[in-house]
C-alpha cells in the first residue's frame, strides 16, 4: 500500500518525473565491498525508476549501490561501516537554496527576539537590558527575529503597531542597540545607534527605505530597507577598530556556527543569497584550508554594476577547494522591493491595513537590468528578491527583455527569490521564461495569518502559489530564508504540506488548495535544488555514481501523518560519504 501510494504521489508531480529522467541504480557494478553501507532503512531515492529501496552503499564521496538488504549486505567488508537503520527514513542531503551562511552563523551568537523567546516587546525590552548589564560601555547590543505581527499582544503605545522605542532607550541610554526585525528588511534600533548613523529629527527618508517617525515627526527607531544602511555603517565603523585577526576569527566562528546549525538538520548545500567579493575571497581561502565542511553556493551581491562588470567574470567558480564544496556562478538576491511585515513589498495597489502605502521600489529596475546584462555575459545565473505583486512582475518583465536580446543564451536558471504574491497572469510566465521560483514554504505559514489583513482575500489566493507554479510546470526550489526563519526543513516541509502555523498548528489552513503532496515537497528541497545550482547530475537523488549527500530522519515524512512531522528529527547528515553529524554524539566530521 505505501508503494503504490508513492508511486501515485510520484505521478502527481509532473515537474519530477520530467527531470528525473535519467536511468535507475544498478548494483551490478558495484565494487566488492564498500566503505559505507546503510541498510534496513527505507530509502526514498527521488529517482523515478527506483523510488525506495531499503538500502545503499557507499565508496568514497560516491554512493557505489542502492538497492534491497541482501544486495546491499553483500558489500560489506572487513573495513566496511556498516550501520543498521532499524527502519529509519533514507532521503538525499536537504538544499537550502536559500539562506545566509555568515549571518546565520552571526545570529546565532546574538540575541533571540523570535516569538517563542520574546512573545511581547516587553521581552524584547527586558533581554536587550539583561545584554546591557554584561556589556562593556559604548558596546553595540545586538538581536534578531523579532516580529511585531507574532507578539501575543500590541506594545503600549505604538504607531501603527511598532513600539515607540522609549522603553528601549531607557534600558540602554549609553549603549548602540540593534535589533533586526524577522523578516530582515527592517531594524529597530535605539535613540544612541540613531546618533551614530546620524539620523536626526530632519533625515530625510532615503530612496528605497523609510525612517517610521510618529504623529509629532520623532523618528521612533524603526528603519525600513534602505534607511537601515546608516546605522550599519556605524556598526561597521565600530568593527573597523578590531585587528584582522579578532576579524578573522569572527568570521570563522560564523562559519562553524552555522555549518553545526546545516549539519544538524540535515542540511549538505547552502545556497549563500548574497556576499560581496571579500566575502567571496574568504570562502576561497577556507574552502582551500578544508575548513568548508558543507557545499555552499554562494551568490555576489553587494557590489556595484561598475564592479560587477569589471571583476564578475574573475569570481566564476565550480566545485573549487579542497572537498570541492565552493562554488560561485550567481550574481544576487538583489533586492527589487522590500517585504510584507514590513509594508515595504511591492504591490499595484496599496495595503488595506496601511492605505497610504504600495511598498516600494527598493533597487532600480533599470540597475537590475544593467546587473542582468552583465550575469549574462558572464555565464553567472540572476536571483532577484521579489515579494509583492509589482516586483515579481517587473522582475519577470526585466527577464524577459534581457533574455529576447540574447537568444543564444540558454539554460540561464534565473530566479525570482521569494516569489510571494503574483497576479494569475505572471504565473504560466515562469515557466515560459524557464524561471524557477526559489520560495520558502515556511514563510507561508508565520505570515499566513495577516496576509489577509495586508492584502485582502483575492490577492492572498495568489500568495506563496506553489500548487498554481507547479500545475503549470514551474520549478520550485525550498529554503529557508535562515536566519529569518530557523534552518531546520522540517516546519518548511510541514508547512508545504498542510499551510499551517509551525506556532500553532491547530489554526486553519492558509488557502489549503496551494499546498503540496509530500513527494512535491520533498522535491523541492532535493532534486529542484540540485537543479537551481546546475548540480542535478551530481545531487538531490540517491542513484548510483551521485555525491553521497545523505540524511537519515527517525521518522518517515512522505507517510507520518502531518502533526508528526514537526517532532522528525536527523539521525545522520553524510557529505560526501563522511558522517559529519550523529545525533547524540555531535559533529564527528569537524573534529
Amino acid at each position: 500500500m505505501a508503494e503504490r501510494r508513492l508511486r501515485k504521489i510520484l505521478l502527481i508531480n509532473s515537474v519530477l518525473v520530467a527531470a528525473l529522467a535519467g536511468s535507475a541504480v544498478a548494483g551490478s557494478a558495484a565494487p566488492p565491498a564498500a566503505d559505507l553501507v546503510l541498510y534496513d532503512g527505507h530509502v526514498v531515492t527521488m529517482a523515478r525508476y527506483r523510488p525506495e529501496a531499503q538500502a545503499l552503499a557507499v565508496n568514497g564521496e560516491r554512493i557505489a549501490a542502492v538497492g534491497s538488504d541482501a544486495q546491499i549486505k553483500a558489500l560489506i567488508g572487513p573495513h566496511t561501516t556498516a550501520i543498521d537503520l532499524h527502519g529509519d527514513t533514507v532521503v538525499p542531503g536537504f538544499i537550502d537554496s536559500h539562506a545566509h551562511f555568515l549571518e546565520t552563523g552571526e545570529d546565532l551568537s546574538e540575541i533571540d527576539l523570535s516569538a517563542d523567546r520574546a512573545p511581547t516587546w516587553h521581552d524584547v525590552v527586558q533581554k536587550v537590558a539583561a545584554a546591557v548589564k554584561r556589556a562593556k560601555p559604548g558596546q553595540w547590543i545586538l538581536g534578531y527575529g523579532w516580529h511585531q505581527e507574532h507578539w501575543t499582544n500590541p506594545p503600549h503605545p505604538n504607531v501603527n503597531g511598532l513600539p515607540t522605542g522609549r522603553a528601549l532607550d531607557a534600558v540602554s541610554p549609553d549603549n548602540p542597540v540593534l535589533l533586526r526585525h524577522a523578516s530582515g528588511h527592517a531594524i529597530f534600533v535605539n535613540a544612541k545607534a540613531l546618533e551614530l548613523a546620524g539620523i536626526g529629527p530632519h533625515t530625510p527618508n532615503p530612496k528605497g527605505g523609510q525612517i517610521v517617525r510618529d504623529a509629532h515627526g520623532r523618528a521612533i527607531g524603526m528603519l525600513r530597507d534602505d534607511a537601515m544602511n546608516p546605522v550599519y555603517a556605524a556598526l561597521a565603523k565600530a568593527r573597523a577598530a578590531q585587528s584582522p585577526a579578532q576579524r578573522t576569527k569572527r568570521l570563522l566562528e560564523q562559519v562553524d556556527l552555522a555549518t553545526r546549525d546545516a549539519l544538524a538538520h540535515g542540511v549538505t548545500s547552502w545556497q549563500d543569497m548574497g556576499q560581496p567579493f571579500k566575502v567571496i575571497d574568504f570562502y576561497k581561502q577556507i574552502a582551500a584550508q578544508g575548513k568548508l565542511h558543507l557545499r555552499l553556493y554562494a551568490w555576489i551581491n553587494g557590489e556595484s554594476v561598475a564592479a560587477l562588470k569589471a571583476h564578475l567574470k574573475d569570481y566564476f567558480l565550480v566545485h573549487y577547494g579542497k572537498y570541492g564544496h565552493l562554488t560561485v556562478r550567481g550574481i544576487g538576491e538583489i533586492l527589487s522591493d522590500g517585504a510584507l511585515g514590513t509594508h515595504s513589498a511591492w504591490f499595484f495597489r496599496p495595503y488595506l491595513d496601511l492605505p497610504s502605502s504600495s511598498g516600494f521600489n527598493v533597487t532600480p529596475m533599470k540597475q537590475i537590468q544593467a546587473m542582468a546584462e552583465i550575469a549574462i555575459a558572464d555565464g553567472f545565473q540572476m536571483s532577484v528578491h521579489a515579494i509583492g505583486t509589482r516586483a515579481n512582475h517587473e522582475v519577470l518583465n526585466v527577464y524577459q527583455q534581457v533574455m529576447a536580446e540574447h537568444p543564444d543564451a540558454t539554460d540561464l536558471r534565473w530566479r525570482i527569490d521569494h516569489a510571494q504574491h503574483l497576479i494569475p497572469s505572471d504565473i504560466p510566465r515562469f515557466h515560459a521564461l524557464h524561471v524557477i521560483a526559489s520560495m520558502q514554504t515556511g514563510h507561508a505559514c508565520d505570515d499566513g495569518p495577516y496576509v489577509t489583513k495586508r492584502i485582502g482575500e483575492v490577492r492572498a489566493a495568489y500568495s506563496y502559489a506553489w500548487h498554481s507554479l507547479i500545475a503549470d510546470r514551474s520549478i520550485i526550489a525550498n529554503g529557508t530564508d535562515a536566519p529569518v526563519i530557523p534552518l531546520d526543513p522540517m516546519p518548511n516541509f510541514f508547512c508545504a504540506v498542510t499551510r499551517r502555523q509551525r506556532f500553532d498548528p491547530r489554526q486553519p489552513a492558509f488557502f489549503p488548495f496551494q499546498r503540496m503532496t509530500r513527494m512535491q515537497a520533498l522535491a523541492s528541497y532535493t532534486y529542484n535544488g540540485a537543479y537551481s545550482m546546475f548540480e542535478e547530475g551530481e545531487l538531490g537523488s540517491l542513484e548510483r555514481g551521485k555525491l553521497a549527500d545523505i540524511v537519515v530522519l527517525d521518522r518517515d515524512i512522505i507517510t507520518e501523518p502531518a502533526g508528526d512531522i514537526l517532532n522528525t528529527h536527523v539521525v545522520y547528515t553524510i557529505v560526501g560519504g563522511r558522517i559529519m553529524y550523529h545525533r547524540g554524539q555531535g559533529f564527528p566530521g569537524l573534529q
